[in-house]
Formats: C-alpha cells, structure tokens, sequence
C-alpha cells in the first residue's frame, strides 16, 4: 500500500477550537526535516501555526495562520527547548492565495519569504513535492504531523504524527457541508482511535484537510516564486 505524507498546519488561538493528533506518536527527531513551527503575533492575540520548507527562502502554510508579525523555526524537534539543530528567522513578505475563501477555507495556503535563506543540512531542508496531477486514491495511507494538542487540555512540545488512511470523498461530503473534493481530500476512520480533528468538532468523525498541493500550481503560475521546486516524485503529497 502507498504511503503519502499531509503536512497539516496547526492553529492555536486563545479560547478558539484548535487541532489535535489522537493516537499518534512522537514522530522520531528530526524525521520530517522540512517542517516548520510558527509563532504568530497580532493585535490582541498570539497563536502557532506549522508549516514547511518549500524552498530554502519560502514556507508554505495555511492563510488563516497570518498576523502582523511571524516568526519561522526551522530544524525543531522540541519546541520549547533552544535546540542546536534550529533556525530562527523572521518573515519577509507574507503572500496568501488570492483566492483564499475566510468562510469555506477555499485555498487556505499562503507563502512566507523569509528574510534570509535556511542553511540547508540533514535537519533542515525543503519537502519534495509530487507532481500536480498526483491522485490520492481511498485506501491510501498518509501521514499527518504536527505540533498540536495530544488532548483537549494538552500540548505537544514535541512533533507528533499519526498514520490515517485516504477516505471516499462522499464520506466528507456527507459530514461538512463546505467539503469540496476538488481542492480537499478525505482522511481519518471514525472506528479507530486515531485521528486529527478540530476540538470543535467530532473525535470520531474523518479529517476534511485543504488539498495544499492543487492551491499551489495557479499561485505558482500567478506569483512565479516556486519554479526551482521539485515536482518529480509523487510519494509526497502536502495537504
């Protein structure tokens, strides 16, 4: 069975539903060496996002994750450790999709230039991204990672993942209204303990997760700041 990776980035705001890893692991060090932890500050407020290296000088996260002010740590494992490993840096410009829906979640990606260029090593490097028209066919195992909550009132310092298996999309369809399989794909089994879901929402229910991967080649095509990334292997899929 194909093994496909989702990077999922995490939102954590003050008193708002975030996203939790139910029955994960802790993922082993620096295994994932493309993930990116973010802090994000606005007025009023201050929250984290996840993200990944796209490109020594650009990460890729989600548009709900952007603030007056974003700093990126590359090369973490522990988060609240000053590991040898990272890489701090402030962000540049930060570039949503311009089509990026706030009600739906519609093309909920967004780029960060960084300002300096991430030393490229065996802890930090960019993803390699699959080819634009990869399929994710149901029964597909993927990977989600992050640094969410474990449970409704505990936070993960250190990266965790979890295995969820690529569902039929009218499995979404069926439980979200705003599930759109064009842009999104389907992960999760309600009849086991493991999963990735909103606090908000249902344990048991499957993950609806904005397909990043279909976002990104009309932004690439608009902002023509990805051309150098590489688009040959299939087996990675950023979602």
């Amino acid at each position: 069975m194909q093994f496909l990776l989702i990077l999922v980035a995490f939102l954590l705001l003050p008193g708002a539903g975030a996203e939790e890893i139910i029955g994960g692991r802790e993922a082993r060090p620096h295994s994932h060496p493309y993930m990116a932890y973010l802090r994000i500050q606005s007025p009023g407020a201050r929250s984290t996002c996840g993200g990944f290296l796209v490109r020594e000088d650009f990460v890729m996260t989600a548009a709900h994750c952007l603030g007056s002010t974003i700093m990126v740590t590359l090369g973490a494992h522990n988060i609240s450790r000053q590991e040898r490993t990272q890489q701090r840096m402030s962000v540049l410009r930060a570039i949503p999709h311009p089509r990026y829906h706030r009600q739906n979640f519609q093309n909920d990606i967004m780029l960060l230039q960084l300002t300096n260029r991430a030393r490229r090593n065996r802890f930090v490097r960019p993803v390699t991204l699959p080819r634009s028209q990869a399929q994710l066919r149901p029964g597909s195992r993927c990977t989600v990672a992050g640094w969410g909550l474990v449970s409704r009132n505990r936070q993960t310092d250190t990266l965790r993942e979890v295995k969820l298996a690529v569902q039929r999309n009218q499995v979404c369809s069926n439980l979200f209204n705003i599930f759109n399989g064009q842009s999104q794909i389907c992960v999760g089994n309600q009849r086991q303990r493991k999963n990735a879901f909103r606090v908000r929402g249902t344990p048991e229910a499957p993950l609806c997760v904005t397909m990043w991967l279909r976002a990104l080649f009309p932004m690439e095509i608009e902002l023509e700041l990805l051309q150098e990334s590489s688009l040959r292997f299939p087996g990675t899929c950023p979602g």
